[in-house]
C-alpha cells in the first residue's frame, strides 16, 4: 500500500507566470511528513528568458540525446510502468455501503498525455538524475489514472530536488539548477513531438515544479506556435499560477490559450490551488496570486482558477480519490475492508473558484457528518501558507477524468 505522498511538495515562487516572467528569490516550507512553518533558505534565480524560444514543428526531425533511451521516460506507452498500475477507488458512501471503481489503462487510447511531475526526488544533490525513484509514487497518485484515457508520456527530468530547495549548504550552481528542469522538459517535448505523436491530440498534465515547467513550455514554445496549439486538447496543471488579466480568461501568462470554462471545450487550461473554506490563503500564502510567494500580484493580474467540478462557475461537488491511508473512521470495520489504492467519498467535498484578499483559489468545502462512518475531514494539510497543495490532485482526481474523458470526446469529433 502506499502511503500518502505530502513529500511532492514544490516550491512556486519559480513557477509563478506573471506576464513580466518574473520569480521571487523566497521558496516555501519543506516538504515532509510533518507541517512546518519555516521556508528554506535557497536562492531560487530571477528568470531570464525574455525572447520566446522558436516554435518546434511538430514535424520535425529532431532527436533528443536523454530522451531517446525509454529508461529515462516514467511513463511511456511502450513501457509497463506505474502509469500501468491498479488505480481502483473504493467509493465509500455516508451510509457506510461502499463500491469499487477500476480502471484500466488503455494502450490504444485516441490521444496522448505529457505529464510533470512535481518535486519528489530524494537524491542528496541540487537536481535529482535520470533515474525516477520517488517519482514513480507521484505519477501513480496523479497521473496513472489517465492511462484509460490517454497514452501516457512522462519524462524523468532533472528536476530541483527537495535537499537542493531546503538545503542551502548543498554545494553545485544554484542559477544553472533551476535552469535544467525547463532544458529538460523541453528537450523531452521535442523529442515526443517528432518521434512520438504524430499529430495525435496531447493533454498536458503538472504539479507545483512541474506546473511551472509547463507553464513555461506553454508560454514559450506552444502558445506562440499554431501548429502546436493545433493539438493542444487542454494543459491541466494544479498547484501553480498561470497569469490572467483580473476577471478575463486569456491574457498575461498567455495570449492564445484561455481558461477552459466547458467540459467539452479543447485548446485551453484547467487550473487552481486549493484551500479550505475553514482555512483561506493568509497574507503570506504560497500559492494563489502570479508573481510570487510574499510578493503582490503584477498590477492588474490575477492567477487563474477553473473548477473541474464546474468550469462554467459557481459550486460543484468534487469526484476524489485519495490515496489509501490512515483515515479516523468512525468505523473500524469499515476502514479494515478498503483493500484498493485509493479511495473517494462521495458527495463530501464541494468546491468554488473565489477570489478575495488578492488571491484566486479553489475554496473547499466540507459536508461532514459526525454521525455516519466517514471520516469528516480530509488530509493534506501542512502550515496555514501551504493551504492544502499535497492534495491538490487527488481532491478532484476523478472530476478531472471526467472533464478529460468529454475533452477528447469532442477532441475525436472534431478530428
Amino acid at each position: 500500500m502506499r502511503r500518502l505522498s505530502i513529500v511532492i511538495i514544490s516550491v512556486l515562487t519559480f513557477t509563478a507566470c506573471s506576464s513580466s516572467d518574473s520569480k521571487d528569490s523566497t521558496s516555501a516550507a519543506p516538504a515532509t511528513d510533518s507541517a512546518t512553518t519555516e521556508a528554506p533558505t535557497t536562492d531560487v534565480p530571477a528568470e531570464t528568458t525574455t525572447t520566446l524560444a522558436t516554435p518546434t514543428s511538430i514535424v520535425a526531425p529532431y532527436t533528443s540525446e536523454i530522451y531517446s533511451d525509454p529508461t529515462h521516460w516514467t511513463c511511456r506507452p511502450d513501457m509497463t510502468d506505474t502509469c500501468d498500475d491498479d488505480t481502483s477507488v473504493t467509493m465509500i458512501n455516508a451510509d457506510g455501503s461502499t463500491s469499487v471503481e477500476s480502471f484500466v489503462a488503455d494502450p490504444n487510447a485516441p490521444v496522448d498525455c505529457f505529464y510533470a511531475y512535481p518535486t519528489a526526488s530524494e537524491d542528496a544533490t541540487l537536481n535529482s538524475d535520470l533515474i525516477a525513484g520517488r517519482e514513480k509514487e507521484v505519477a501513480f497518485q496523479q497521473a496513472a489514472r489517465l492511462s484509460t484515457a490517454c497514452r501516457m508520456f512522462a519524462p524523468t527530468y532533472r528536476s530541483v530536488t527537495l535537499a537542493g530547495l531546503f538545503n542551502p549548504a548543498l554545494p553545485g550552481d544554484r542559477t544553472q539548477a533551476w535552469l535544467t528542469p525547463f532544458e529538460d522538459i523541453k528537450d523531452a517535448w521535442n523529442h515526443y513531438l517528432a518521434n512520438d505523436n504524430q499529430g495525435r491530440g496531447v493533454i498536458l498534465l503538472g504539479h507545483s515544479q512541474g506546473t511551472g515547467q509547463l507553464i513555461r513550455l506553454l508560454k514559450e514554445v506552444i502558445d506562440p506556435s499554431e501548429e502546436q496549439r493545433s493539438i493542444l486538447i487542454s494543459a491541466i496543471m494544479l498547484g501553480g499560477a498561470v497569469a490572467v488579466p483580473e476577471g478575463e480568461d486569456i491574457g498575461a501568462a498567455m495570449q492564445n490559450i484561455p481558461l477552459c470554462r466547458a467540459n467539452d471545450q479543447t485548446g485551453c487550461i484547467i487550473t487552481y490551488a486549493s484551500f479550505r473554506d475553514t482555512a483561506p490563503p493568509p497574507a503570506n500564502a504560497y500559492f494563489g496570486k502570479p508573481g510570487g510567494m510574499g510578493q503582490p500580484a503584477p498590477a492588474g493580474e490575477m492567477a487563474g482558477c477553473t473548477n473541474p467540478a464546474a468550469l462554467s462557475g459557481g459550486k460543484g461537488m468534487l469526484k476524489s480519490a485519495f490515496e489509501t491511508a490512515d483515515w479516523a473512521f468512525t468505523d473500524p470495520a469499515l476502514a479494515a475492508s478498503i483493500t484498493t489504492p485509493f479511495m473517494g467519498f462521495p458527495d463530501l467535498l464541494e468546491a468554488e473558484c473565489v477570489y478575495e484578499n488578492g488571491f484566486s483559489y479553489l475554496q473547499v468545502h466540507t459536508n461532514a457528518d459526525p454521525t455516519d462512518s466517514r471520516a469528516d475531514a480530509f488530509k493534506g494539510d501542512l502550515s496555514p501558507e501551504w493551504g492544502t497543495h499535497a492534495v491538490d490532485w487527488e481532491l478532484a482526481g476523478l472530476s478531472i477524468l471526467d472533464v478529460v474523458q468529454e475533452e477528447i470526446a469532442a477532441w475525436v469529433k472534431s478530428h
